[in-house]
């Protein structure tokens, strides 16, 4: 079973919003993993305007992985 920390989820309506939103979470995500060098992040496409970005150590450090379910 995948261990997870740290979780951010993102619901918008407007594509400008969704990709600032998105770099803001991977920037903030990314700041967290340097602490300790073994995560990547996984970020999840739920459903149109839904995502989640979360910190796995089923990614890679320094890896961002994109998921669309």
């Amino acid at each position: 079973m995948p261990s997870t920390t740290k979780t951010i989820d993102i619901h918008v309506n407007d594509r400008q919003i969704l990709d600032e939103r998105l770099d803001a979470a991977v920037k903030n995500l990314q700041e967290e993993a340097m602490l300790t060098g073994t995560h990547g992040i996984i970020v999840t496409r739920n459903r149109p305007g839904s995502y989640t970005a979360t910190l796995s150590d089923q990614v890679p450090f320094g890896t961002t992985r994109e998921i669309i379910l």
